[in-house]
């Protein structure tokens, strides 16, 4: 079965996949968008239905002391449209410091300054699909 990882932004969203066993995610693409919805998820159900996905878990964003800010609110109703357009199971799941964790993994790696930002919600998403997997 496999499973989309997402890390939904205001401007771009990470999307991640697993390996048809559930065990390991990897990094898909980033989609780039601007105000209209429509197309990154249109480009989200292409994906879903490309790799025959079952199920998505979404980076849900919660404040530090636990609780929802309004980024959680929109990433919110981000999930609630995903779930309306792809008739698919959608985890929101705790992200917490994934994005610091991606930035902290590039460095590691010596990626560049200038190509973090193209992967970097990529990355994001491959951890927040990793975590969920783990906790399997």
């Amino acid at each position: 079965m496999r499973i989309i990882g997402i890390d939904y932004g205001d401007r771009k969203i990470g999307v991640a996949i697993s390996d048809p066993l559930g065990m390991i995610a990897r990094g898909v693409e980033t989609i780039r968008w601007d105000s209209d919805i429509r197309k990154p998820l249109k480009r989200l159900i292409e994906i879903i239905a490309q790799h025959q996905a079952e199920k998505c878990v979404v980076g849900f964003p919660r404040n530090m002391n636990g609780t929802i800010g309004e980024r959680g609110e929109k990433t919110m109703e981000f999930i609630n449209l995903l779930r309306e357009q792809s008739k698919l199971e959608v985890i929101p799941w705790d992200e917490r410091l994934t994005t610091k964790a991606a930035n902290r993994a590039m460095h590691d790696m010596g990626i560049k300054t200038s190509k973090k930002k193209a992967i970097e919600d990529q990355i994001a998403a491959v951890y927040i699909l990793q975590n969920y997997l783990d906790s399997l």
